[in-house]
């Protein structure tokens, strides 16, 4: 089993990702893989290529996403890990069914898709993401209407699963964010 340094993995990323929205989102997804990493001791190259890569055939294959990337990263002779965890942060989409069962898989159903609503929220409150309130990102959810394409369920899943409950969840976010680029 083999794993893309991060300058490789950004190589592919550039290749088969188009969306500056998309690059950003992978960029966050890793971040948060990476901060989790470090919290549980698993090797942070690992935990932020599952997230830096999870969607890489999205702008590609929307409509089979993460199919093709699940057969590519076989080929790749990627580590089945990595492989499972892509596979289950579909679960429900697209025919996959695969639910997580190891703390990678559920650590990025619980980071995928709640990175859109930090992503959402800077938007219309433009503040470094370290600073973001656990309180506002708490009220978002809440609100179908904000995000609405973000699945929440997905998210409240992937914090069972990971042992977490979602105000610690968001709090670990906001301080594994500190860092991040404002885009």
């Amino acid at each position: 089993m083999s794993l893309p340094t991060r300058e490789q993995a950004t190589i592919l990323l550039h290749k088969h990702v188009q969306n500056d929205y998309q690059r950003f989102h992978a960029l966050m997804v890793a971040t948060a893989m990476e901060g989790y990493a470090e919290k549980y001791n698993e090797d942070k190259d690992l935990w932020f290529l599952t997230g830096y890569l999870h969607d890489l055939d999205y702008d590609e294959h929307p409509e089979t996403h993460p199919g093709p990337s699940l057969g590519w990263f076989k080929e790749w002779a990627y580590p089945d890990s990595l492989i499972h965890a892509v596979e289950a942060h579909a679960y429900g989409y697209n025919g996959f069914t695969t639910l997580p069962e190891t703390p990678l898989a559920s650590a990025l159903i619980a980071c995928d898709e709640i990175c859109g609503i930090f992503y959402a929220y800077r938007k219309i409150n433009p503040v470094p993401y370290g600073e973001i309130k656990v309180k506002s990102i708490k009220k978002r959810l809440k609100e179908k209407s904000f995000a609405a394409k973000i699945d929440r369920e997905t998210i409240y899943m992937g914090c069972e699963k990971l042992g977490v409950d979602i105000t610690d969840h968001i709090t670990n976010l906001i301080s594994f964010f500190g860092n991040l680029p404002t885009e």
